[in-house]
């Protein structure tokens, strides 16, 4: 049987692309639009379940033009998937990431069998951190809820390994430098103290990596615990530790009118 050998496919062909067309990688649209996890995304394109304009495309970083390429999956167009918005109370000891390349458990041990597809966390809270962490598979919503120009304040309660006085409570709303960036409290309130140690209600109006711990070491003050307990008008309330549940329409019109951008209920 000397026939001749088959030609690999060729490559989708690239189309004219229009001035301030906005170019992502195969793998981050895939993502992007909530059906899956970068990670995810990147497996299935490898695997040869992701075509492009009809032909099948293995290169995760392939570009996509907005409104220019037909994708599909598995032979199929994907359909937007229902939009889902959660709270999680996250335990301190889980760390933010779909997968930890440490073995580390993740945030995702607490959504186990609850049946719910893709979600990303909406911001971080770190390894030692706890407390209020939105999920979403709204990507238009989480990016606006972590604009840092408009999105909603994040209210945290902090064990310090001190007792403060109205020098650092100033010196805390004033800010500090650290790795070039200026590290500021929207506001710092004392909330109770005991002993060698208080607690201090502190809000940021940004999201800084680690903010809060990089801001009090600054000047020689050490977290002993920190809760997330509020994102703009949603309070973390009496969510056990490392239990989940549906945002509300309210809480979700909360969060909108909070960040300019963000459609209210009525609008979606």
């Amino acid at each position: 049987m000397g026939g001749r050998p088959s030609r690999p496919p060729a490559p989708p062909t690239r189309t004219a692309v229009p001035a301030g067309s906005v170019r992502h990688g195969l793998a981050r649209v895939l993502s992007k639009a909530g059906l899956c996890s970068r990670t995810d995304a990147t497996a299935w394109i490898r695997d040869g379940r992701v075509r492009v304009d009809g032909r099948i495309v293995r290169d995760p970083e392939y570009p996509i033009h907005d409104g220019m390429r037909r994708v599909s999956i598995d032979g199929l167009d994907p359909s937007p998937p229902q939009r889902h918005y959660l709270m999680l109370n996250k335990p301190r000891g889980l760390v933010t990431t779909a997968r930890d390349e440490r073995g580390r458990d993740t945030v995702y041990r607490c959504l186990d069998g609850a049946g719910l597809p893709w979600l990303a966390p909406v911001g971080r809270l770190d390894k030692a951190s706890e407390g209020l962490l939105l999920f979403s598979n709204d990507p238009q919503w989480a990016a606006a809820i972590l604009d840092p120009a408009s999105g909603p304040d994040k209210t945290y309660h902090v064990q310090v390994d001190r007792q403060p006085d109205e020098a650092l409570l100033s010196a805390l709303r004033h800010g500090a430098g650290d790795g070039g960036e200026w590290l500021r409290a929207k506001s710092v309130v004392p909330l109770r103290s005991g002993g060698r140690n208080a607690w201090l209600e502190i809000v940021l109006d940004e999201g800084r990596n680690r903010q809060i711990r990089r801001l009090l070491e600054a000047f020689d003050v050490g977290v002993l615990r920190l809760v997330r307990v509020a994102i703009g008008g949603v309070p973390l309330g009496t969510l056990g530790k490392g239990q989940w549940r549906a945002l509300d329409a309210h809480e979700r019109d909360a969060l909108a009118r909070a960040t300019p951008g963000v459609p209210s209920r009525g609008q979606r």
